[in-house]
């Protein structure tokens, strides 16, 4: 019986110390999984029209693109997707911009040619960086409709949550990264591990700003159920549905209506019938 008892607890040992290193791993792998952070082999942003790179004092280096918007037009600050970097939105940036809509596309932390790690806290401060030079240009909150796909979502919620933006286009937008993380490690307890929570959840109800929220229903990274309560949690959210839209397609499945679309909703203009999505 006693050895039995010595074997169990040996057994359980064992068990107990994986679990320790999966929760060590998870822990400490995290962010390069939440930010795979696709590198340029360029030094400096690329020497074509709209990329600069802001240099504030005792402020983050942050790579942009911009293309100012026609006179009396909003602009669209737009952050991008964990696996993106500036250099890839030129024909988005370009697609509003024919629409009088201006674009500024925001570089994170360690992306692209940026310098830096990337965390939530240096995903807003690089945010900061840029509205902070698009105030000084001229173009105020009032002015700026705040645009994200898929892990943007966190720092245009945030940045919303500032009063940075006058309306929010959410694309592919995830409720918090605890909510992901327990997608895939349902039996670590994900809430105390998470480093970088972005919990645009919590703060959807008190952003009164009207919202645009666009997923597809075949989004197999981000499932269109989180979209859909998101629009549940917005006081004035839109939520549309993309019919056969995966997570890396949505824009490019109905390139022309979309851009239409968000163009619109940017210029303030007639808005499709509320819907919250279904439950």
């Amino acid at each position: 019986m006693i050895r039995i008892k010595r074997v169990l607890v040996g057994f359980f040992s064992i068990l107990a110390l994986g679990y320790l290193g999966l929760m060590g791993a998870a822990f400490a792998l995290q962010r390069s999984m939440l930010f795979p952070a696709p590198r340029s082999p360029l030094q400096e942003p690329p020497h074509r029209p709209g990329f600069r790179r802001l240099s504030p004092p005792g402020g983050p280096v942050v790579d942009v693109l911009h293309l100012p918007a026609e006179p009396g037009l909003p602009t669209m600050v737009h952050f991008h997707g964990n696996g993106e970097q500036i250099s890839q939105l030129v024909e988005l940036g370009e697609a509003l911009h024919q629409r009088g809509v201006g674009f500024l596309a925001v570089e994170y932390p360690g992306y692209g040619t940026n310098p830096g790690t990337p965390s939530e806290k240096g995903l807003y401060e690089a945010a900061e960086v840029a509205l902070a030079d698009l105030r000084a240009s001229g173009v105020g909150p009032e002015s700026t409709v705040l645009s994200s796909r898929s892990v943007g979502g966190g720092v245009a919620v945030e940045m919303a949550r500032r009063g940075r933006g006058a309306r929010m286009v959410l694309l592919a937008p995830f409720t918090s990264v605890v909510d992901m993380a327990n997608l895939v490690f349902s039996f670590l307890p994900t809430r105390l591990l998470v480093r970088d929570p972005m919990d645009s959840a919590a703060k959807a109800p008190a952003i009164g700003i009207p919202v645009l929220i666009l997923h597809g229903d075949q989004d197999e990274v981000i499932p269109v159920e989180m979209g859909q309560r998101l629009g549940r949690l917005f006081p004035h959210a839109t939520v549309e549905v993309v019919p056969g839209a995966h997570h890396n397609d949505l824009l490019e499945r109905t390139w022309p209506v979309l851009i239409d679309r968000i163009a619109t909703f940017a210029r303030n203009g007639p808005e499709a019938p509320l819907s919250k999505g279904s439950p």
